[in-house]
């Protein structure tokens, strides 16, 4: 498509048109999820404790952290689950 002309000829590009629709509500509850985990894993798991100088502690922090995050999902979800009183 061309637009005008410029200093050096006329400008020229390809676009694209697009639908836009908005996101549906499973989405939110998404977004939701994942800003309520990544706040039990810095508060409740200590994710944000780590102190070390390498990138393999970190590395080995982190895998930890979402390990034991993965527990406690698990435990959750898990019907015959004692609970905690």
């Amino acid at each position: 498509m061309t637009w005008r002309t410029g200093s050096k000829g006329p400008l020229r590009s390809r676009f694209a048109a697009l639908r836009v629709r908005p996101a549906g509500v499973r989405m939110a509850k998404i977004r939701w999820r994942v800003e309520h985990d990544y706040r039990e894993l810095k508060t409740g798991l200590g994710l944000d404790h780590f102190e070390g100088r390498t990138r393999s502690g970190w590395y080995h922090h982190v895998t930890l952290v979402s390990v034991a995050h993965a527990f406690r999902t698990l435990e959750r979800l898990n019907p015959k689950a004692p609970t905690m009183a």
